[in-house]
């Protein structure tokens, strides 16, 4: 038996002695951390304690696309004033002066005697066919050259309502007075009856002609200064 376990352990410490060394085992290498592209956001929250609450803003209203605005309503207030007597009529300053129906002449702007006529007057500014108040006119003019001998008096009927022009017509001559104007008396009869209207302007001119009859000057086309009716305006 003590043979057997002297084999045994020689075996044994023989299999000891013929077992390879083990190499000895390095450590492992460290793992190198590389850094990451991404930044690090570190997050803070800090907490604000309130002096007044929010403001709540209210949602707006959505009005179709169609929807007129409303206007204001405007406001109508009526005052009524009740007179605590009754009104009277102001007195007028001065009666008004029918130039017409006076005896006073009528003495037409100088500068429409386009420097061959002067003192161009009339009696009235009325004419009319069947009124007595206004049936005649006597208009008076003095020529300024002395080459001026004779002169004639030129009329047009214009109608007011219309605004139509009949032609000129030749009136006759002015015969002179003494002192050196010519004077005609024009009667609402002397109105030619194709050219009578019941309210018209009676526009007038006056032609200077020499001993000859040649024409010498012309006064300006006077117009609405006299008024031609039918009967009494």
């Amino acid at each position: 038996m003590k043979k057997f376990m002297f084999l045994l352990l020689a075996v044994i410490l023989a299999a000891c002695s013929s077992a390879p060394t083990a190499a000895p085992t390095e450590p492992p290498a460290p793992t190198v951390v590389e850094p990451s592209p991404t930044p690090v956001v570190v997050v803070q929250t800090v907490i604000v304690e309130a002096t007044q609450p929010p403001t709540v803003v209210p949602s707006p209203t959505a009005e179709p696309p169609t929807a007129v605005p409303a206007s204001p309503t405007p406001v109508v207030v009526t005052v009524v004033v009740e007179a605590t007597q009754p009104a009277q009529a102001a007195a007028p300053t001065s009666a008004p002066v029918d130039t017409s129906a006076t005896s006073g002449l009528i003495t037409i702007d100088q500068n429409l005697g386009a420097g061959w006529f002067t003192n161009i007057t009339l009696t009235k500014n009325a004419l009319s066919l069947r009124c007595q108040l206004s049936k005649q006119i006597t208009f008076s003019v003095k020529p300024l050259d002395p080459n001026i001998a004779q002169v004639d008096f030129y009329y047009r009927i214009v109608d007011r309502s219309t605004g139509s022009a009949f032609d000129w017509q030749n009136a006759g001559r002015m015969p002179p007075d003494a002192t050196g104007n010519f004077v005609l008396a024009f009667s609402g009869d002397n109105v030619s009856a194709n050219f009578r209207k019941p309210n018209a302007w009676l526009d007038f001119q006056f032609i200077g002609l020499s001993k000859s009859g040649g024409v010498v000057g012309r006064s300006e086309k006077i117009e609405q200064q006299v008024t031609y009716t039918l009967d009494c305006p």
